[in-house]
């Protein structure tokens, strides 16, 4: 596997391509995966990894074979170009000391990550498969970040040179198909192969939770969690705050937009920020809060689908989902059943959303209910990592024996 995430990265794709490895390990396979340093989604260098320039570990039967990057503290077009470059340079030049492999699946968004899947097949001679996480000429337009529209053909171009190169090509979503066959892949070679519920449910009583966190009783609680990044478009929790002193809102994680927040949420007493949660506290923190938000800036329509709403479902609380309704995410929430929608970076309408919930107390548990159920149904990890198995024994004519 090439994944320029993978544990201890927590968020993310970083939990996605670690469980994928460890079930191929725990089948017995011999799995390598070829990553770079841990750094999401702080976008700080985990300080464990300081000065290291390779490093080669072995992980819950794994070979972890990490090369070293940059890492942009703030995302520019050009930074973050620096970023994949590096990732592609190092990997081009030190490639995992390993013997022949049967398969290379590669997790995209990372460019860098599936030039090298496609290289190394090549190379070796294997069936290469990349799986499409994000799409990142599509972020490069959507997401808002500086130079994004000059980046965004650059970036397509070496998008599709790493697809169209793929024995086939696995999508999380099926709003990724249309782009991904725009690309120069044929149609017959894509596969929708969904992410699954990478968390279990909660295990405290949501007071214990809510009292250890200082969350009073019959506060209303607001959570967003996860990467705070330009295209999560989070300035719309912030005004909402400010906006209404009773509704408390609480964001949970760390991302290059993290400072910036911070200094739009000065003199908002009803605005917190956490740190990410270790995972033996995230499930019950997601399942203390009244409501889960999920935010997308306007632009963003068919580049990404995010990770945290497997997470969301699994913690029985309803989603408020304030995303473009024509896109993938607002998709994902009507059809667990455990959310609403309103319209994107409008907080007043968000702020009607979550006092309707507050509201019906009944309503919202009903609502949140449906989301382990959907979970149970269509994102078990059993049935996502049987998904990904068996997009590699298609492209190899055949399962491993």
């Amino acid at each position: 596997m090439v994944s320029t995430n993978y544990a201890p990265e927590h968020a993310g794709i970083g939990p996605y391509a670690t469980q994928i490895a460890e079930h191929w390990a725990g089948s017995g396979h011999e799995t390598h995966v070829l990553t770079g340093m841990p750094h999401y989604p702080s976008w700080s260098l985990d300080p464990a990894y300081a000065g290291v320039w390779r490093r080669t570990e072995h992980l819950r039967g794994v070979v972890v074979h990490r090369r070293r990057h940059t890492v942009p503290p703030r995302q520019t077009a050009v930074r973050r170009a620096l970023f994949e470059g590096t990732i592609l340079l190092h990997g081009i030049a030190a490639p995992p000391r390993m013997g022949r492999p049967d398969a290379v699946l590669a997790q995209l968004p990372s460019l860098a990550g599936g030039v090298l899947g496609a290289r190394l097949a090549a190379r070796w001679r294997v069936p290469y498969i990349p799986v499409v996480q994000d799409l990142m000429g599509a972020a490069a337009a959507q997401s808002g970040i500086r130079g994004g529209d000059r980046a965004a053909a650059v970036a397509q171009r070496a998008e599709s040179y790493a697809l169209r190169r793929g024995r086939l090509v696995g999508v999380i979503h099926e709003t990724f198909v249309e782009p991904v066959r725009a690309m120069g892949v044929d149609r017959g070679r894509i596969r929708v192969v969904p992410n699954w519920s990478h968390v279990p449910g909660p295990s405290r009583a949501r007071a214990e939770t809510r009292k250890r966190l200082g969350w009073a009783e019959g506060e209303t609680v607001l959570l967003h969690s996860g990467n705070m990044g330009l295209k999560q478009g989070l300035d719309v929790l912030v005004e909402a705050a400010r906006r209404d002193p009773a509704v408390r809102v609480v964001l949970m994680g760390d991302g290059n937009q993290r400072e910036a927040l911070g200094r739009a949420a000065d003199g908002i007493p009803n605005l917190d920020f956490l740190p990410p949660a270790g995972d033996d506290e995230f499930p019950d923190i997601l399942a203390a809060a009244d409501v889960l938000a999920v935010t997308q800036r306007a632009s963003v329509l068919d580049m990404s689908v995010p990770s945290k709403l497997t997470s969301y479902f699994a913690s029985g609380r309803p989603v408020v989902a304030s995303v473009a309704a024509e896109g993938g995410t607002a998709l994902e929430v009507l059809r667990s059943g455990a959310g609403v929608l309103v319209p994107p970076e409008d907080p007043d309408d968000l702020l009607k959303a979550v006092r309707r919930l507050a509201e019906d107390p009944a309503g919202a548990d009903a609502l949140g209910a449906a989301g382990p159920r959907h979970v149970t149904a269509h994102l078990s990890r059993a049935d996502g990592l049987a998904r990904i198995d068996a997009l590699i024994d298609e492209a190899m004519g055949g399962p491993l024996t």
